[in-house]
């Protein structure tokens, strides 16, 4: 059946869903034995947002930034049952019950308490599964190496834990500082990220790259770790989180970001990624295959600041991927063909991220998805 999202002003776009979806199953192929980080295109039981209000840094744009939550709310509901974490529930209950299809907002969880801001993708659980059910790995969020205040955010997975929400084993991982932007995983024993983030100062400085690949490989159950030595984006706080430059993704496949301007600041630190990336080989020693992402043209704040516009910030949902676009339909179609070659089973749905920008964020870094068996879906 057809619904309606209600976009700004009084136009409505129709999207084909189900009112009510079914939860899937996991890959006939995939029996779960022992503890691993499930891929992020693994089933997914939901997906969550941690919504803006005006005592975080959007409070001067916070109608605009609220346009693209609605559009992303809309979007994961959708698909799957969507967690809104908000300090404000009534407020925002009552702003989705005007702007969304009425048969979506019972798709919508909720838990009311006190955020700082709305990454959600580095203050949340990081989910392992293994055979006795999923485990949520509650890590230290402090502001990317105490750039920002965190310290609301970083109790919201307590606070989540607390309301039964969430099924799940809790594993207390606070004394290591770690966010779920700076690490990709395929489900089967590699994980990605970057030296220049996990390396960085006023994280985990008393760590060495030894220590640091060793607690990975132990906390996420991982077999080999591949470190990108290369590559950035001018006014990412982050310092380089691996989702804004490369991810892994289905068949032994990287997508990556590439600069084809050789004026561009950007072009020599990403050519060095990309040959790094060449030489990266899977568990069973093969290249992986590549797929290049276009560089957006540069987009500035209002003070002439270049923001770190990215279509790497990609997330996965059931059947889908939801891509960030910057109002540039050449780069934007560049990148919704290129994903659409990594992912060739899922639909392609571009998310104008403009508003996210202009925090130094973009999709990915508003989201974080639950794997199959953890998010407790709404009842009827």
């Amino acid at each position: 059946m057809a619904v309606q999202y209600k976009t700004p002003g009084s136009g409505i776009v129709e999207h084909w869903t189900q009112a009510r979806f079914e939860v899937p199953e996991a890959p006939e192929d995939i029996e779960i034995r022992s503890r691993f980080m499930p891929s992020e295109w693994f089933p997914q039981s939901g997906v969550q947002l941690t919504w803006p209000h005006e005592e975080t840094d959007w409070n001067y744009m916070l109608p605009e930034v609220t346009e693209c939550y609605v559009r992303m709310a809309f979007e994961i509901a959708s698909r799957e049952p969507l967690l809104i974490v908000t300090p404000e529930r009534e407020h925002v209950e009552t702003l989705l019950q005007e702007r969304l299809p009425s048969k979506l907002l019972s798709n919508i969880i909720w838990c009311e308490c006190p955020t700082n801001d709305t990454w959600a993708r580095d203050h949340a659980f990081i989910t392992l599964l293994d055979s006795d059910g999923p485990v949520l790995l509650d890590f230290c969020f402090n502001g990317w190496g105490m750039k920002f205040a965190a310290d609301k955010d970083n109790q919201i997975n307590r606070h989540l834990f607390k309301t039964g929400l969430l099924n799940g084993t809790y594993h207390n991982c606070l004394d290591f500082v770690f966010e779920g932007g700076s690490i990709e995983s395929d489900g089967c024993g590699t994980l990605l990220t970057t030296s220049e983030c996990l390396l960085s100062p006023n994280r985990n400085e008393y760590l060495s790259r030894t220590d640091i690949e060793a607690r990975l490989k132990t906390l996420l159950h991982a077999q080999q770790v591949l470190w990108l030595d290369h590559g950035y984006l001018a006014g990412d706080d982050t310092d380089s989180h691996i989702d804004t430059l490369a991810r892994l993704c289905p068949n032994n496949t990287i997508t990556y970001v590439k600069c084809e301007d050789p004026t561009d600041e950007h072009y020599e630190e990403l050519r060095l990624m990309e040959e790094q990336l060449t030489s990266f080989r899977t568990l069973e020693n093969e290249p992986y295959r590549l797929i290049a992402l276009p560089m957006p043209e540069a987009v500035y704040d209002e003070d002439g600041e270049r923001l770190p516009a990215t279509y790497a910030n990609f997330l996965v949902v059931n059947k889908a991927v939801l891509m960030p676009t910057y109002n540039q339909p050449l780069y934007d179609e560049q990148a919704i063909k290129a994903l659409q070659q990594a992912f060739p089973k899922h639909e392609i749905v571009g998310i104008d991220c403009r508003a996210l920008i202009k925090q130094h964020g973009s999709l990915h870094c508003c989201t974080m998805q639950y794997p199959l068996s953890v998010l407790n879906t709404p009842k009827e």
